[in-house]
């Protein structure tokens, strides 16, 4: 028999997740069984709703405030979590500013909070996290790099998304053999191509005529990866590998 919630009894923590592509992997990973762990920065009002909205689904949820970037909060936020909820099985970082600002233009706090928040952040989270995951012998790291790391037009977010690349392939070394430590990095995707265009005029635009596959990604094509990483059996030997998901965007860029 097909198992139709293959992720009933495990608890997931989602960085940013109670809007955008945060919002849909959270959707996704209720739909599957996981108890729910959104987290939000100063995103109270969203992120309640959300809760409430999961909630009256029938599924497992808690609502956790805290600062990604900042130490003390992410252990107050696992800590509180885990009384709450149960252990968390599975980590997905989506929280994740963007900014492009030249370097030699960029503010110390603009460089202070993309990294942090991009970077950092999955850093701490990776460290509160696992230990508890090892000793319980299962566990699943999901980061989001991003397109951007591949270009060199990006500034201060590319650099922060290719260096969770590189994050991510040592994670894997290290929390191997119980954590599966992977990485998603999206091309433009389709319901932020607005906000993109805001910053660079007509880049979503040019991102779907330079793919070979004329589209964009959608959030829930990147859930829909994150729920094969944590349930397929395909993926049960695939650690420290960052999937792209852009058209083909990146073979022309």
């Amino acid at each position: 028999m097909t198992q139709t919630k293959p992720l009933q009894g495990k608890n997931v923590l989602i960085s940013g997740g109670s809007r955008n592509l945060g919002e849909a992997v959270a959707r996704r990973m209720a739909l599957l069984g996981a108890g729910l762990v959104i987290n939000h920065w100063q995103d109270g009002e969203k992120a309640e709703e959300l809760g409430r909205s999961l909630a009256a689904e029938g599924h497992k949820v808690t609502v956790a405030e805290a600062n990604v970037s900042d130490s003390a909060q992410v252990t107050k936020m696992v800590t509180a979590a885990t009384q709450s909820i149960g252990p968390i099985d599975i980590l997905i970082h989506c929280a994740g500013p963007f900014a492009m600002t030249p370097f030699t233009e960029m503010t110390e706090q603009e460089w202070d909070t993309i990294l942090g928040v991009n970077l950092k952040a999955a850093y701490l989270l990776a460290k509160a996290l696992s230990p508890a995951m090892k000793q319980r012998g299962w566990g699943r790291i999901i980061l989001m790099s991003a397109g951007s790391a591949f270009i060199r037009t990006h500034s201060i977010y590319g650099l922060a998304k290719s260096s969770v690349i590189h994050l991510t392939e040592s994670l894997a070394v290290e929390l191997g053999p119980e954590i599966t430590v992977n990485a998603i990095a999206p091309g433009q995707i389709l319901e932020s191509a607005a906000i993109m265009d805001s910053y660079e005029t007509g880049f979503s635009e040019k991102a779907t005529q330079a793919a070979p596959l004329k589209r964009l990604v959608t959030r829930s094509e990147v859930a829909e990866m994150m729920a094969l990483i944590c349930t397929s059996p395909a993926m049960q030997s695939v650690t420290g590998h960052t999937f792209v998901m852009d058209g083909g965007w990146r073979l022309t860029a």
